[in-house]
């Protein structure tokens, strides 16, 4: 209770929990959404949904090699920044689905470095003292976001269109970017 007390740290949670929604929701959802809303084959979709992956897998390979210099908020909102950017070519018009395809890929580009630096950034943003207990309701919100947000979004969509794939993940990725912002001007 106390570690919740101390400022930005409720505003580091909503945003973590807000990426972790965004993420988990991008990778249980983008076979279906490229099937079902692109017309992909559910073949295609299946192996083409690995390039979210493929794009994470470079991004953290990257992401080491600038992690230092730049520093975790830098890398925290570039990495929200991009993935914001994969959403939007995520969302242009059904002709382009290369485009979609990139998409996923500049997702998985950008979600690479904001999970392990929001943790790295824990102890330098909130000391050492309180660093595990705040670490301990940061993965709490994180499986809250990556269990219950995907299967929330097969409900809108089982009720309107897989098309909202997109606009969900940069509702999450906006969300997330806009409190850890706040979050961290508090510290």
């Amino acid at each position: 209770r106390a570690a919740l007390k101390i400022p930005g740290v409720r505003g580091v949670l909503v945003g973590f929990f807000a990426y972790c929604a965004a993420e988990a929701t991008v990778i249980q959802w983008t076979s279906s959404y490229l099937a079902g809303a692109r017309g992909v084959s559910e073949k295609l979709a299946a192996a083409f949904a690995s390039f979210f992956f493929i794009g994470m897998t470079v991004g953290r390979f990257l992401s080491g090699f600038v992690a230092d210099r730049l520093g975790d908020r830098r890398m925290i909102r570039i990495g929200i920044v991009t993935a914001l950017v994969g959403a939007v070519c995520i969302m242009l018009p059904l002709e382009t689905t290369v485009v979609a395809l990139v998409g996923f890929v500049v997702v998985g580009l950008g979600c690479a470095p904001v999970y392990p630096a929001i943790i790295h950034s824990t102890p330098s943003c909130f000391g050492a003292d309180n660093a595990q207990a705040i670490i301990g309701v940061q993965m709490a919100c994180a499986y809250v976001g990556s269990t219950f947000m995907p299967p929330l979004f097969g409900v809108l969509a089982e009720h309107t269109t897989l098309l909202l794939l997109p606009f969900y993940l940069a509702l999450f990725l906006g969300l997330s970017f806009l409190m850890l912002e706040r979050a961290y001007k508090k510290v």
